[in-house]
């Protein structure tokens, strides 16, 4: 399947990868025939992309149906855990926040990252979703810096609640368009605070979990809030948490500002490596995580487009496309690929 603009689906075509709404439920399920009422409703949901199914590329895989199944559980449980931790519901929250082992326990032992983090982003499922996605993120995160199952299991809980200080700052701040006053900043910085308030009424929320809330907006050079925190300060599951936060973040439109292209966002957070992120974090990121999903069109710089068919380990920015049209004519051809691991005088230049 390919990953397509939502201005170049065209009707009739068939949707590759469900679509959920803010409380977990499916908006549309894969094997949807596009039809444009389908179409204009995903772009007033502000939808960009979407995956459809292409038989030139029924070897892209992006559907994990149990981690979907797992993220839509998680979601649905999302509004009870922050209305249980908010209230303090110590046995509610126990309750809600069971579905993160699951999530843990799938991703240790078959979660796929190019199957798990392109999920389609809606208006309104976008808070639920980056919260989820964020836990998602550091539990790959941490596996790759070797965590314990445990360890796994908090790391994940803090990045899911790492937001949680957010309900107590009135709305029209966090979801203003425009640029913050400095008192609106002020009390926006202080949302790692209030979280740990609102999570250390609980007797069962360790103090790891606490402190990846607090710190997960602190840097390593001191430049962060609420402490300005430095190195060996800040909790490493902050340091983890804080990397995955502002990954997703910018990789998404906001209220407040137009998402960035795949390889800002990623050269962003290498940039940030020893100054505003931990080193040892940022290696393992580079590891980890590759810079454009499967399924996505290229343009390379020789004019050529194709769309991303695998990824080349350790070498984020040089996947393999498979080329499906002729450049200039636009029209079918018999495909070919293009490994960019090979061809060091090809470079990626856009995003289609």
């Amino acid at each position: 399947m390919r990953l397509e603009l939502i201005d170049r689906v065209r009707v009739g075509e068939v949707l590759g990868k469900s679509i959920f709404a803010n409380d977990g439920s499916t908006l549309l399920r894969t094997g949807v025939e596009l039809t444009q009422r389908y179409i204009n409703k995903l772009k007033d949901l502000g939808v960009f992309y979407v995956y459809v199914e292409d038989s030139r590329l029924d070897d892209i895989l992006v559907e994990d149906d149990q981690l979907n199944d797992l993220k839509a559980i998680t979601m649905k449980n999302m509004s009870k855990i922050m209305k249980n931790v908010t209230e303090g519901n110590k046995k509610g929250i126990k309750n809600s926040l069971s579905v993160v082992t699951d999530l843990v326990n799938h991703i240790i032992e078959m979660g796929d990252i190019n199957k798990s983090l392109y999920d389609i982003q809606t208006f309104d499922n976008y808070t639920y979703l980056h919260s989820v996605d964020t836990g998602i993120m550091a539990i790959f995160l941490g596996i790759a810096m070797k965590l314990s199952e445990n360890e796994l299991k908090e790391l994940s809980i803090g990045a899911i609640l790492h937001d949680i200080g957010k309900t107590k700052i009135h709305n029209d701040i966090i979801t203003k368009p425009g640029k913050l006053t400095n008192e609106e900043f002020k009390e926006i910085k202080n949302h790692p605070i209030y979280g740990k308030e609102i999570l250390e009424k609980n007797f069962f929320i360790s103090g790891e979990i606490l402190k990846a809330v607090e710190h997960h907006h602190e840097r390593v050079d001191g430049s962060g809030y609420p402490y300005g925190l430095t190195q060996n300060q800040i909790s490493r599951f902050a340091k983890i948490i804080g990397v995955c936060d502002v990954y997703d973040s910018v990789s998404n439109d906001r209220c407040y500002r137009e998402k960035f292209n795949p390889s800002d966002a990623y050269e962003l957070i290498l940039a940030g490596c020893g100054n505003d992120f931990d080193e040892e974090v940022v290696k393992s990121f580079k590891k980890t995580f590759s810079i454009y999903p499967l399924g996505v069109c290229l343009k390379l710089s020789n004019g050529v487009e194709g769309y991303v068919i695998n990824q080349n380990k350790n070498f984020p920015d040089r996947p393999i496309i498979r080329v499906l049209y002729d450049s200039e004519t636009k029209e079918p051809i018999k495909f070919y690929e293009i490994d960019l691991l090979e061809c060091h005088n090809i470079v990626v230049s856009s995003v289609i």
